[in-house]
């Protein structure tokens, strides 16, 4: 792991107090933002995803989380995380200026650099935390589960309510063919990719700077039996076309589960699965909510008034929706089990219309006069008490 001095909390946006299920939403609302696949050709986002998968990588782990929260940094033979013992002789102060930290032991405490010394006692508790973690010994390697995946795909309305297939490119880890997951193979050498060769790693605590054995090939610089197509990591980068089948009645913003392709397993454990969150395109006529329907019937002043039954258009065909005498504009019918069949539930939706009043142009006098007479026989004021209620 990189030792760069970074804010990981501020790479995600959240605060140092956040939850594991925090991390977890900003960790996704970010990947979803910066995917390659979304990006293609943008080295800024591709460079921007790295780092909120190394920040995420750190704080969703509680031990690693603990160890950055406490020395600023996280690296496997870093203070708390089992590494090499910082007595021995491949320690060493290169880089350091012990003047920064002169008054450290008198408790004395300064500005800049790398802020105050560290809690309890300056200097040498310091040392006491490196030499009490380097006794605890390092966690042999484990075989662990995969990680989940998360992609949206754009869906148009049709292929919500009746369903589809669609094809999407992961990009995901599998497992290295060379070793078949496990990271060795039966012989040979290669460089080691933790210190590239150079046998030694630098950690940085504040001002202080440490040159320590590599805790990969322990100074070597090359490691023996590691498979050189995986690096000893047993994984590598594959994009994979992978097919999925969006069920009848997906939502926008519904999440299938394909399972295990999301990443590969270290040294041959389970792989994660793949999530495919749908993002549904709208209509120009019906409207969606849920699992029910909603259209605008335009209706002629005639309907209204004298009551009719017309035909709606409903995602299964026609409809026929009777309109009782004296309706207005704006009122809402319902039509039974017209919308949506629940994938889960298989219950389905209903369709509701709203009526509205279209009012025809009128070219002649005749119809002109009709309307007066109309007007005549109906002369109650539609407004009446409006005013009243202004009050």
């Amino acid at each position: 792991m990189a030792t760069r001095q970074t804010d990981y909390y501020k790479t995600l946006g959240v605060k140092r107090a956040a939850s594991e299920d925090d991390i977890r939403k900003a960790y996704r609302r970010l990947a979803r933002k910066y995917h390659p696949d979304v990006n293609p050709g943008d080295k800024t986002a591709e460079e921007k995803f790295k780092e909120v998968q190394e920040a995420y990588d750190i704080l969703k782990d509680s031990k690693k989380r603990q160890m950055y929260d406490q020395y600023g940094f996280y690296s496997p033979n870093g203070p708390g995380a089992g590494g090499p013992d910082p007595r021995s002789s491949d320690f060493n102060f290169s880089g350091f200026d012990f003047s920064q930290y002169a008054g450290a032991r008198r408790g004395q405490s300064r500005q800049g650099g790398g802020g105050a010394p560290p809690p309890g006692g300056g200097f040498g508790d310091l040392f006491s935390q490196f030499f009490r973690s380097a006794e605890s010994g390092r966690e042999q390697a484990k075989p662990k589960a995969g990680e989940d995946l998360e992609y949206t795909v754009d869906i148009g309305f049709w292929d919500a309510i009746r369903g589809s297939s669609v094809r999407i490119d992961v990009r995901r880890y599998e497992n290295c063919m060379q070793c078949n997951g496990l990271g060795q193979v039966s012989s040979g050498v290669t460089v080691c990719p933790e210190c590239k060769g150079q046998g030694q790693v630098n950690q940085t605590v504040g001002a202080m700077r440490f040159n320590l054995t590599c805790p990969r090939c322990n100074g070597a610089g090359q490691l023996k039996n590691v498979c050189p197509n995986c690096a000893g990591d047993g994984r590598i980068a594959n994009t994979e076309s992978v097919e999925v089948r969006i069920p009848p009645g997906a939502q926008n913003g519904s999440r299938l589960r394909v399972p295990r392709k999301g990443n590969a397993g270290a040294m041959g454990a389970d792989p994660g699965d793949l999530y495919i969150v749908t993002r549904v395109g709208e209509h120009p006529l019906f409207k969606r909510e849920g699992d029910d329907i909603r259209i605008k019937a335009p209706v002629s002043p005639a309907e209204a008034i004298l009551g009719a039954k017309i035909e709606v258009p409903t995602i299964e065909g026609r409809a026929l929706l009777k309109i009782p005498p004296g309706t207005s504009s704006g009122k809402v019918f319902r039509l039974r089990e017209r919308g949506v069949s629940n994938p889960r539930t298989k219950v389905r939706g209903d369709q509701f219309v709203e009526v509205q009043i279209v009012v025809p142009a009128i070219p002649d006098e005749n119809t002109k006069e009709l309307m007066r007479e109309f007007a005549n026989l109906n002369a109650e004021d539609p407004r009446k008490g409006l005013f009243d209620q202004v009050k």
